[in-house]
C-alpha cells in the first residue's frame, strides 16, 4: 500500500524538506500540508491521510489541541516530531497523553549523523506507523486463552513483575501504575524504548501519578518491594543477585543492539535469578522484542501476560508473545493493573 501522510509544521522550509523526505520514498505519499493545528484538522477531513506528522508550536492552533480534535475525529497514527531535550521531553510527554502515537526528533542528525540513514529512519518509522497501526485494527481478534495454564495463576505470588513496551507504552504504562497500591508485595522493572533525555521526565511523570515509587533506575541499586524501576533510555538494564537480594546493573551495552533498553536482554537475565518466580508482561508497541525473553521465562516456569489487541495501539509485541502460545493471560490494559493490584 501506499501511505498517504498529512505534514503540519508552520516552517515553509521545513514543510517543503520533509515532503521532498517523505516522496522520495515509494512506499510513501505526501498529500497535504499544514501551517497550523486548524489547517491540520481542515486538510486530516479533506484527505483522510494514513500518518499525520505533527509540530507542537504553531499559531492559530497548537498541535496539542489538533492532536486532541484530530484523535476525536478518527483513529488514526500521529508521529510527533519533536527537540530531545529534558524541557521537550516533557512536552512530548503531553503530546502523548493528548494522543501521540509515536515520536522522533525535529533534528534528524539525532536519529543518525549519516543523514540519508537518518531519512531512511523516519520514512521507514511512517511507514511501519502505518502499517502497524491498521494491522492492530485490521488482524483477526487475537482468542484470549480459555482456560489459564497453570494451576497456581489463580494464586499467583511473584517475587518480581517485569514490562515491557514499546510504541504506545507510556499511556499504557500509565493506566496499569496508577491501579498498583502503594502496599505492593514485590519490585516492577520496566523497559519502555525510549531515549535517553526522555526517561527521567518519563519516571518522574508516573511517580507523580502512582501510589507506589516510580523511579530510573540506577547502576548497582538494591531493588525494593513497592517501587517501579525505568530502564535508562540509550542503556540496557540486568537485574544481578539472588531472590532476595536483587540489584539492578546498568550498561552501554553492543553497539549493534536493536534496541536501547531492550526487553529481551532484561527478561533473560531475570530468567538467570528468579524465573519461576517472575510475572512478565508485554504490552502495545511495534516488533517482537521480548517475545525470547517471555519464552525463557516460561520455560523455566514462570507467567506470561500480554496485552489485548483491541487496548494496544500497536498489536506487535504482544501479538509475538501471544502467537508463540507463551501468554497465560491476554488482557485488556485496565485489567491488568487491576489483577496486578489483587496480588497485593
Amino acid at each position: 500500500m501506499t501511505v498517504k501522510v498529512l505534514i503540519v509544521d508552520d516552517s515553509s522550509f521545513f514543510r517543503k524538506r520533509l515532503t521532498e523526505i517523505i516522496d522520495a520514498d515509494p512506499r510513501l505519499q505526501v498529500v497535504a500540508t499544514a501551517a497550523n493545528g486548524q489547517e491540520a484538522i481542515d486538510q486530516f477531513q479533506a484527505v483522510r491521510p494514513d500518518v499525520v506528522t505533527m509540530d507542537l508550536e504553531m499559531p492559530v492552533m497548537d498541535g496539542i489541541t489538533a492532536m486532541r480534535k484530530i484523535k476525536a475525529l478518527r483513529k488514526t497514527p500521529i508521529l510527533m516530531l519533536s527537540t530531545w531535550t529534558t524541557e521537550g521531553a516533557k512536552t512530548t510527554l503531553d503530546a502523548l497523553d493528548a494522543g501521540a502515537t509515536d515520536f522522533l526528533p525535529k533534528r534528524f542528525e539525532d536519529l543518525s549523523s549519516d543523514r540519508s540513514e537518518a531519512q531512511k529512519k523516519l520514512c521507514q518509522r511512517i511507514y511501519q506507523l502505518a502499517s502497524g497501526f491498521h494491522a492492530s485494527l485490521e488482524a483477526p481478534l487475537q482468542p484470549r486463552p480459555a482456560v489459564v495454564s497453570k494451576p497456581r495463576e489463580q494464586h499467583l505470588k511473584p517475587s518480581l513483575v517485569a514490562i515491557g513496551t514499546s510504541t504506545g507504552g507510556p499511556i499504557a504504562l500509565q493506566k496499569v501504575l496508577t491501579q498498583i497500591p502503594a502496599s505492593f508485595p514485590c519490585p516492577i522493572l520496566m523497559v519502555q524504548h525510549m531515549p535517553a533525555t526522555f526517561t527521567p521526565s518519563f519516571a518522574e511523570r508516573l511517580d507523580a501519578q502512582c501510589k507506589i515509587r516510580v523511579k530510573q533506575a540506577e547502576h548497582g541499586e538494591a531493588v525494593l518491594p513497592g517501587t517501579a524501576y525505568l530502564a535508562p533510555g540509550g542503556q540496557q538494564m540486568l537485574l544481578k543477585g539472588r531472590p532476595g537480594r536483587f540489584y539492578l546493573h546498568i550498561e552501554e551495552g553492543d553497539p549493534s543492539q536493536t534496541y536501547k533498553p531492550c526487553v529481551d536482554l532484561t527478561f533473560n537475565s531475570i530468567a538467570r535469578i528468579c524465573p519461576a518466580e517472575t510475572l512478565a508482561i508485554i504490552l502495545t508497541g511495534m516488533g517482537s522484542d521480548g517475545r525470547d525473553g517471555c519464552q525463557t521465562i516460561k520455560q523455566l516456569g514462570g507467567t506470561i501476560w500480554a496485552q489485548d489487541q483491541q487496548s494496544s495501539t500497536i498489536y506487535g509485541m504482544p501479538m509475538a508473545v501471544a502467537k508463540a502460545g507463551l501468554a497465560d493471560k491476554i488482557l485488556d490494559v485496565t485489567d491488568i493493573g487491576r489483577q496486578l493490584a489483587e496480588l497485593g
